[in-house]
């Protein structure tokens, strides 16, 4: 009997946990490596777009993940005054491209993604690097701890600051600072009627998007210099001096807002793009491949994208082929939105909201149609390259 090819997945978050899943799947026996000492709930608010939610239908979770997320209605966008530019309801979107825009806690997803591997799949607290790439002819090599051993596929799932990108392509100039700060967090119970979407305002914008157990989501971003925070320590503070005059019912939700609970990041994207997601036998995934910023909300999406298509491509080659255009088009349409955020000019503001109420009068599903009228490929996993000089020592938790 054949040796089961050996895959070894380093980072549990979204991508990784997902291609870990779409991996086994396809007959491949695989370890997750973590460097955290735990899977915490981290984090607020995540977007499922249809083109992730196809490839969670792969993944066997896609009616799990609709159980567990709100649909979006009635939204749109509106100036920092409270003037609507856009409005439109969501609902229509999920007439044309099969699935709403779902929105649900960022560790429920993780946590469904990781109760579908078997025990002893994951282990924490175990930083994993990679000391070999490996090629068509040998197998890679990854460091655990002051272990050592083999695997036919290495899947770098270990983020923006990927070390295994940078060992990969060491010329290459990694991710920049886009400019933006984010801040993320939850409203428990909205303490009046809230009316969703987005408002943009001088180089800044917010968000406002229901999760269940009508608690909201809210999040922010403002041009700001990097490695900044709170003066006092409090971005509930910060986030008030920002947003505290805009229209309401901001600053009444930012009140409601439990101290201590809102989550700062530096913003970071990859303006230059890899010449490959992959280098002998190791694959980059999400974040270590494409960062990019959230003003599409895509970066999650993208990174289930990778795991779907990884599983199921004949090899690695294939694989960058499929994922670097449709890639890199998400990274951009990103970036120039924000650009559009970005602006702070008083003239210019009105400029950029006259274009975004004039745009408002397209066809909006054609304009979405791009990055969510997406469906996983039908390709067939084959056993070669991937599966050439399997190694004695098994990378098991």
């Amino acid at each position: 009997m054949a040796e089961r090819r050996q895959a070894v997945v380093i980072g549990a978050g979204i991508g990784g946990l997902s291609a870990a899943l779409a991996l086994r799947q396809q007959g491949w026996d695989v370890a997750v490596f973590e460097r955290a000492p735990a899977l915490e709930p981290v984090g607020s608010g995540l977007a499922v777009a249809p083109n992730a939610m196809r490839a969670l239908d792969v993944l066997g979770l896609g009616d799990e993940v609709r159980a567990a997320a709100v649909r979006q209605g009635e939204g749109g966008l509106r100036r920092a005054s409270g003037r609507w530019l856009v409005r439109t309801d969501l609902a229509r979107f999920e007439e044309a491209f099969g699935d709403p825009v779902a929105v649900l806690p960022r560790p429920v997803l993780v946590g469904l993604l990781a109760d579908r591997l078997p025990a002893g799949t994951l282990r924490t607290s175990a930083p994993a690097s990679v000391t070999d790439a490996g090629s068509e002819e040998r197998p890679a090599r990854v460091r655990i701890a002051a272990n050592e051993c083999q695997a036919d596929l290495v899947v770098a799932a270990d983020g923006i600051h990927s070390a295994t990108r940078a060992a990969l392509f060491p010329s290459h100039p990694g991710p920049r600072y886009s400019g933006f700060t984010a801040w993320r967090t939850v409203v428990a119970a909205p303490p009046c009627p809230v009316p969703l979407g987005e408002t943009w305002g001088r180089g800044a914008l917010t968000g406002l998007v229901p999760l269940p157990g009508r608690r909201l989501y809210l999040y922010a971003a403002a041009v700001a210099p990097a490695g900044q925070t709170a003066r006092d320590g409090d971005e509930r503070a910060e986030l008030m001096r920002r947003f505290g005059e805009w229209c309401a019912p901001l600053p009444e939700l930012l009140t409601a807002v439990s101290p201590g609970q809102v989550l700062r990041n530096d913003v970071y994207e990859m303006v230059e793009r890899l010449p490959a997601y992959h280098g002998g036998r190791v694959a980059l995934l999400g974040d270590a491949a494409h960062a990019m910023t959230p003003f599409q909300g895509q970066g999650a999406c993208q990174a289930i994208e990778d795991a779907v298509v990884l599983a199921r491509s004949s090899d690695l080659a294939r694989y960058s082929a499929v994922r670097l255009p449709r890639a890199t088009d998400v990274v951009n349409r990103s970036r120039r939105v924000g650009r559009a955020v970005a602006v702070q000019a008083r003239s210019a503001v009105l400029l950029r909201d006259l274009g975004l109420a004039l745009a408002g009068r397209l066809p909006l599903i054609r304009m979405a149609a791009p990055l969510y009228d997406w469906n996983p490929p039908g390709v067939q996993a084959e056993p070669a390259p991937l599966d050439q000089g399997g190694g004695q020592s098994r990378c098991r938790p």
